[in-house]
């Protein structure tokens, strides 16, 4: 009886959006005059619009970016914070003040970051080197994207990676010491591999989470330029919100829901098997 009402508040606001979603995957949606059951056709539709293959290779590029650039940065800072003998909790608190800047802020200030008479440019400037077109340059609009999330969230990473490193039994790391290992032989040898299962999780959670970003992408550039920030989530409510093809927008979230439960079965492998150690 106790869990009745967080169930009831799960399967109404998640499980039955989820079964809905399926179901308007096979309809043509329309709420004024009643929907109409088109079988397959929300698939075909998909499938063959050209812009889908855009959308899934930017996904792709978009979240290859991610691990490359973002996925290393919290682990390097958990680690190099935990070696830190004085004003540990100033730095934790500053990694993660990013985390709490309103959405419309961040959007706005790196807008002016990326502006080309803005400070990065002007830096770039003054060292003698050309501008870089951030926001309009197809090369570039992802990397800077994923350069302003980067910054953004990687301070919620770090703690959780930082609060794995500081569990670690500190008897191991004096007995290295004693022995004569440095910093990067205590890291390479007791701290990669405690944290290893968290690690291997976390790159799966980081995989979902790109995978399904669209936020970003719509309010700095609006999957341009050149459609070169269309990510596949962007995609989908584009279909909904511009095309007003829920049917067709369903159709693309089925097909994104049977890869990310693939990912969350393995998620939940991973998790299991940090548990059992």
């Amino acid at each position: 009886m106790f869990v009745l009402p967080a169930a009831a508040i799960f399967i109404v606001f998640l499980w039955l959006p989820i079964a809905k979603g399926f179901v308007y995957s096979f309809y043509q949606v329309d709420f004024v005059h009643g929907n109409t059951f088109v079988g397959w056709d929300n698939y075909r539709t998909v499938l063959s619009d050209r812009d889908l293959l855009v959308a899934v290779r930017n996904t792709l590029y978009f979240v290859g970016l991610c691990l490359v650039i973002g996925f290393w940065v919290p682990i390097f800072f958990a680690l190099a914070v935990s070696e830190l003998r004085r004003f540990q909790g100033f730095v934790r608190a500053s990694a993660y003040l990013p985390n709490v800047v309103p959405l419309v802020v961040l959007y706005g200030l790196w807008r002016w970051f990326y502006d080309p008479v803005g400070p990065i440019n002007a830096a770039l400037q003054a060292l003698g080197l050309d501008s870089v077109a951030f926001m309009t340059d197809p090369d570039w609009s992802m990397i800077s994207i994923v350069l302003m999330e980067t910054w953004q969230q990687f301070g919620s990473a770090m703690l959780i990676y930082l609060a794995a490193v500081l569990s670690i039994p500190k008897d191991w790391y004096e007995a290295a010491e004693i022995d004569g290992a440095g910093i990067w032989a205590r890291i390479r040898h007791i701290t990669l591999p405690s944290i290893r299962n968290l690690v291997l999780l976390m790159l799966v959670m980081q995989l979902i989470a790109t995978s399904q970003s669209y936020q970003s992408q719509l309010a700095m550039l609006d999957g341009g330029p050149m459609k070169a920030t269309l990510t596949y989530a962007l995609l989908i409510v584009k279909y909904a919100t511009t095309k007003l093809e829920i049917g067709a927008a369903s159709a693309l979230g089925v097909l994104m829901f049977l890869v990310l439960a693939l990912l969350a079965v393995i998620r939940n492998r991973l998790q299991d098997k940090g548990a059992g150690a």
